[in-house]
């Protein structure tokens, strides 16, 4: 029990230092968008994201569970999880950019080098499907 109250007491410890320094770093227009910022990320996320996760992961467990389906679904669900994650990763540099960004920190077109890449991790995507099915449709 000692063990637990002292690391709770290190937690909130670390947490008022993090917003000890917030409060150092930020100026007092920064403090008062941040609250706005944090409930369009949570409204985001609750009525966005989450949803769209929910539906695309039921649609591909509807349809992994048609004849040999479940051999090749492993290729559409590692597809739309590396869309997923070079997304998120994406996301900020996407919204960034053209909003008076430093031109030599975001020097490139980001929109159209994510697009290339999700492109190119769907077109992988779909050819390792492919060669999967073509192998099932071979055996039988």
């Amino acid at each position: 029990m000692k063990t637990r109250a002292a690391l709770a007491a290190f937690g909130v410890g670390f947490g008022l230092w993090g917003v000890w320094l917030m409060l150092q770093s930020l100026q007092p227009a920064q403090l008062i968008r941040l609250p706005l910022w944090l409930g369009g990320v949570v409204i985001a996320d609750d009525f966005i994201l989450v949803p769209t996760t929910v539906a695309v992961g039921w649609l591909v467990t509807r349809w992994s569970i048609g004849p040999d389906r479940h051999r090749t679904v492993g290729a559409v669900r590692t597809t739309l999880l590396y869309v997923g994650i070079t997304t998120l990763i994406a996301i900020p540099l996407l919204l960034r950019q053209g909003k008076g960004a430093n031109p030599t920190v975001l020097p490139r077109d980001y929109l159209r080098d994510w697009l290339l890449l999700e492109a190119t991790i769907i077109l992988a995507g779909l050819a390792v499907f492919l060669i999967q099915r073509s192998r099932i449709t071979q055996r039988s």
